[in-house]
């Protein structure tokens, strides 16, 4: 075997989670490779160039990344230096509704209670307390939660429970994102834009254990951010991170299997026949059963991750339908004339009334069947960040939430995809009359089973990889009975969205995988993760 392919350890998957992990065990001293199946690393952070109007720049997957340059690993991997640079707009939401009114928030607290307040005064005072109240709530239990490897439930209440902060954080964990908002706030439409929002990141209304998701977005300090030149520059930028590190990277490379020896990993088999051997460990971002159905075989791994496997549930309101529009002109929203903010709010959402809309959607398509009441979002990344299209020029794209099995058949969206694609133009012209045939230069559509098909890990089109239910939370992500980013087999790891705290551009299970690898391995690592027994044991 040649030396070039003997490695501390292989990383599968070049997406952002794997980069992470990547560029801290390399500054760690490791020899380090990452294997993407692509020809460019980045996973769900694409941007693309339209091939017809070259100049226009299109985030197929990845556009608002929530609370980016807060995530630990933006700062220490620097990768303002390699280039990454973000912007929060400061009109961050926009609902707009028929007949031109719109429900809006801001990163200034007093503005979005002014707007709160437009559909009732109650709310707005419950959205202020809430975000005044919670925001020590967010800043030391929910963020350091999310940013390290999850305790047991037992030691997490133990250790809340000595607290008055904590037991305020425990009465409100068990309840649902829906009787969260029903509880709380009384107006239908400001009920519809929290439980959206929550809709939107790929989380379950009505899974109960999720109580704390909406006073988190209220109170938190991390918003949505805009990546500048398109989201694949922070692809790019981790790249630079984990080679500027010693790290290696091979794209268009394809994985045939996981060598398993005597219940250790011990290196992978490439398509093409090669071999890499991997001296330490093997981490894979894909999800669960590509890594250890696919390329591991059930036969090799033990029986609570057997178990696992076979009950591990992917989100049924999780798949998009995208369109994406290179322009002439940006879309001009109904309703501006009382707001000329709202053409640079950074997302918009249309068509949102009622949480009704909401709550059927498992139903519906669980059936195949589409929403009964259409909403989509979206927003035109060229008013914040000029450079994503020709001077003057500009991209825009609506996603909606759309049912995987159409009809009861995936494949359906291979031929429904044109017909789906109009219909969402038509919709959201109603909103913005200007997006006329003539101000269109081109249109562009990606259905479910296209994602599906570019990045496999997102199984049935989820981009969450992994239902969010409490029996895939925390310590029973992915599978309850197997140690957190661990497999059973001894070396392999995971370490993508199928981790805690699961999928969107956090980056945080790469990072919380980097942890446990280094805590295995007994690394000292140059990173402070934080230690939630010692801060929790603190709190007053």
């Amino acid at each position: 075997m040649a030396e070039e392919n003997v490695f501390d350890g292989i990383i599968l998957g070049g997406g952002h989670n794997g980069l992470i992990l990547q560029a801290y065990l390399a500054r760690a001293g490791l020899r380090t490779l990452t294997v993407e199946k692509n020809p460019q690393v980045g996973g769900g952070l694409s941007t693309v160039e339209d091939t017809l109007n070259p100049g226009f720049y299109h985030n197929t997957y990845a556009v608002f990344l929530r609370g980016l340059s807060a995530m630990p690993w933006y700062r220490d991997l620097e990768l303002e230096k390699h280039g990454v640079r973000t912007l929060q707009p400061e009109l961050n939401v926009a609902l707009i509704q028929r007949g031109g009114r719109s429900l809006r928030w801001y990163l200034d607290l007093e503005k979005t209670c002014a707007s709160v307040a437009e559909f009732s005064r109650k709310d707005a005072e419950t959205w202020r307390r809430i975000a005044q109240e919670h925001a020590e709530i967010v800043e030391k239990i929910v963020e350091p939660e999310l940013a390290s490897p999850p305790l047991a439930r037992e030691k997490k209440r133990a250790l809340l429970e000595r607290s008055a902060l904590g037991r305020v954080y425990l009465e409100l964990e068990p309840l649902s994102p829906r009787e969260f908002a029903e509880t709380y706030f009384d107006n239908v439409t400001v009920r519809a834009l929290l439980l959206y929002l929550c809709l939107s990141r790929e989380l379950d209304v009505h899974a109960p254990n999720q109580g704390l998701v909406i006073p988190s977005f209220i109170a938190g300090r991390a918003h949505a951010e805009l990546a500048v030149g398109g989201s694949a520059a922070v692809a790019q930028g981790l790249r630079k991170a984990a080679e500027a590190a010693g790290g290696q990277i091979w794209e268009g490379q394809t994985i045939s299997r996981i060598t398993v020896e005597q219940g250790r990993a011990t290196g992978i088999e490439l398509a093409d026949g090669r071999r890499v051997k991997a001296g330490v460990f093997i981490a894979s971002s894909l999800n669960p059963h590509q890594t250890l159905q696919e390329l591991v075989g059930r036969d090799k791994l033990n029986a609570m991750a057997r178990v696992g496997l076979r009950a591990y549930l992917y989100q049924i309101v999780g798949p998009l339908f995208g369109v994406h529009l290179s322009l002439t002109e940006p879309p001009r929203y109904a309703g501006r004339g009382a707001h000329a903010d709202l053409d640079k709010a950074f997302m918009t959402i249309l068509g949102l009334e009622s949480p009704e809309q909401i709550y059927g959607l498992h139903t519906q398509f669980r059936k195949g069947e589409p929403a009964s009441r259409k909403v989509v979002w979206g927003t035109t990344p060229t008013v914040f960040d000029p450079s994503q299209a020709p001077a003057g020029k500009h991209t825009a794209f609506m996603w909606e939430k759309v049912p995987y099995h159409l009809g009861g058949q995936a494949e359906n969206w291979d031929q429904a995809k044109l017909a789906w694609m109009g219909e969402v133009l038509e919709y959201w012209r109603t909103f913005a009359p200007n997006l006329t045939d003539s101000a269109i230069l081109r249109r562009l559509a990606y259905s479910p089973l296209d994602t599906e098909r570019h990045l496999p890990n997102m199984a049935r089109g989820d981009p969450g990889v992994g239902w969010l239910g409490v029996e895939q939370r925390g310590i029973n992500r992915p599978f309850p009975g197997v140690p957190p980013y661990r497999t059973g087999v001894t070396g392999l790891y995971l370490c993508g969205a199928c981790t805690h705290p699961g999928g969107n551009i956090t980056g945080l299970p790469g990072y919380n995988a980097a942890c446990v690898i280094a805590e295995d391995l007994k690394l000292t690592p140059r990173w402070k993760p934080p230690d939630l027994e010692t801060l929790w044991a603190s709190l007053a």
